[in-house]
């Protein structure tokens, strides 16, 4: 007895050193996904011409509206298009001849050459929620966001396995002047993280102020012959754009800078209610808008974008997870790919006000489809809460972990030898069982995808460690991964450059917060 008890405690001690390997914190990046599944196609051939017809149709008889710029008018009446006012009408064919020097792929640099990421082909690059003004967390509760909780948002997205990417406007700091908080949110994505992360956009100057700050960075000459950023730059839809994101597109496509050129979509709104009719303004919007960026510069990254979500027509609410913006954004997939462009879509969306079964639901169908539909840039990949509105903490580490089912997901099924597991299937025979056998114990640790969060513990242990359902635990999770944040190196004289560059900036204007 006394034996067998010694056994059981020797037994006990290796599970918890096992225990406590499978809990230290290591900052380990997966590469991006390299997609080794077919993409989803929901349009035959003759849907998509008809599609491609129409958007042709609505840029040269309808056309869209440049507002408030007066050079992008000139620039579009020296390439051929006719101006009325600021309504441009783009002559058929002419938006598909211009975007012909736009790159299929390019690679972002990241500071960390081991974490730069390729755009476009079959690759899919995840990144975190962008734009809430409000955070929530289990203590407490909805908030306007800080400048401390961007900057613990950058540090968990940068010790995430499953994340690629830093992100841009993670939440958006109200305790920071509006004029001056790219600044400081640029400054923590490149000092906290090591990670490829966004620029500004909500104004050309601060569009302007991400290069400068990107020079310093990486240098001035290689900032002009690659990529180090992706701006987010979104269409007024229905067909509108207007000045300020035109304006910070110019900036990045002269800086020879990735855009992302994306139609805000709320099916009922502003787009039509049709699948069909939704994706022909989608298409429309895109070809002028990445048009648009090769007059700037040709050859200059662009990203086909299309953000979806339908409307509850009881609330006016948008609505996310329906089967609606997964034809939409399965459809703008097929119309990406006939343009070679890389492809925006999808995210961890959801309408809910916390990370309850309603966000699981909506996000799982968000995701999923994103994957599907052969997205190769997903910004919102976790985080997200009602309708965009709200960056909470603890779905922002329970969506982390699921990105890695997508990983698990795209990689397809091998049928090597060691796949056929013929070996295996000999060794066990009839009414055997397969957890001793050789093949087992030699593919274990890699056969499955491992959760670093849900609980797939018995009743009874889960029972006596307190019961948790997943947002306790990804509660804990959170506190866990800051308590154990270790700052990337950086050149010391790099940052001190970077930090002097904030404060003269900061230093030459009177605080705006509106």
């Amino acid at each position: 007895m006394a034996e067998a008890n010694t056994r059981r405690r020797t037994r006990g001690g290796g599970g918890a050193a096992r225990r406590a390997e499978r809990t230290a914190v290591k900052i380990e990046t997966a590469k991006y996904i390299e997609r080794n599944i077919p993409n989803f196609e929901v349009l035959n051939d003759e849907a998509l011409e008809i599609i491609e017809a129409n958007a042709e149709t609505v840029l040269a008889e309808i056309g869209v509206n440049f507002v408030d710029n007066p050079a992008a008018l000139e620039r579009w009446r020296d390439v051929g298009a006719e101006i009325e006012g600021e309504r441009v009408r783009i002559p058929r064919g002419l938006a598909r001849e211009l975007i012909k020097t736009a790159p299929s792929s390019f690679t972002q640099h990241a500071r960390n050459p081991e974490k730069s990421v390729v755009v476009g082909g079959r690759n899919l690059v995840l990144a975190p929620v962008y734009g809430p003004p409000f955070v929530r967390d289990a203590q407490g509760g909805r908030r306007y966001a800080t400048m401390e909780d961007f900057n613990k948002f950058v540090k968990l997205a940068y010790m995430s396995k499953w994340l690629h990417h830093s992100g841009g406007t993670v939440c958006e700091p109200t305790d920071v002047p509006v004029n001056k908080r790219h600044l400081d949110m640029l400054l923590a994505h490149m000092t906290l993280s090591d990670k490829p992360f966004m620029g500004s956009v909500t104004d050309p100057s601060r569009a302007q102020d991400s290069v400068e700050m990107c020079e310093i960075l990486f240098g001035k000459e290689f900032v002009q012959n690659n990529t180090v950023m992706t701006s987010l730059i979104n269409i007024n839809s229905p067909m509108t754009f207007d000045d300020i994101m035109m304006g910070a597109l110019e900036v990045y496509a002269k800086n020879n800078q990735a855009c992302i050129v994306s139609p805000f979509i709320v099916g009922g709104a502003m787009a039509p209610v049709s699948v069909a009719g939704t994706l022909t303004q989608v298409l429309a919007e895109v070809l002028a808008g990445v048009a648009y960026t090769q007059i700037i510069r040709p050859g200059a990254p662009v990203i086909f974008g299309a953000f979806v979500s339908s409307i509850d027509m009881n609330s006016g609410a948008p609505t996310f997870g329906t089967p609606e913006a997964s034809h939409v954004t399965y459809g703008a997939g097929q119309l990406a790919r006939r343009l070679g462009l890389p492809f925006r879509s999808a995210g961890s969306f959801c309408g809910s006000k916390l990370p309850d079964a309603q966000a699981a639901y909506e996000t799982a169908n968000s995701l999923n489809m994103g994957l599907m539909a052969g997205v190769n840039f997903m910004l919102h990949a976790c985080g997200w809460l009602e309708g965009g509105l709200v960056a909470d903490f603890e779905k922002f580490v329970m969506d982390a972990d699921q990105l890695g089912v997508l990983h698990g997901l795209a990689k397809g099924v091998a049928y090597d030898e060691n796949a056929q597991a013929m070996d295996a299937i000999r060794e066990v025979g009839p009414g055997g069982h397969y957890l001793g056998c050789a093949h087992t114990q030699a593919n274990f640790k890699e056969a499955f995808w491992k959760t670093d969060l849900l609980d797939y513990k018995p009743f009874e242990t889960w029972e006596e460690e307190g019961a948790r359902d997943t947002r306790a635990l990804a509660s804990a999770r959170v506190e866990h991964l800051l308590a154990n944040y270790k700052q990337p190196q950086m050149d010391p004289a790099i940052q001190a450059a970077l930090e002097a560059y904030v404060a003269d900036k900061k230093a030459s204007m009177p605080d705006a917060f509106t």
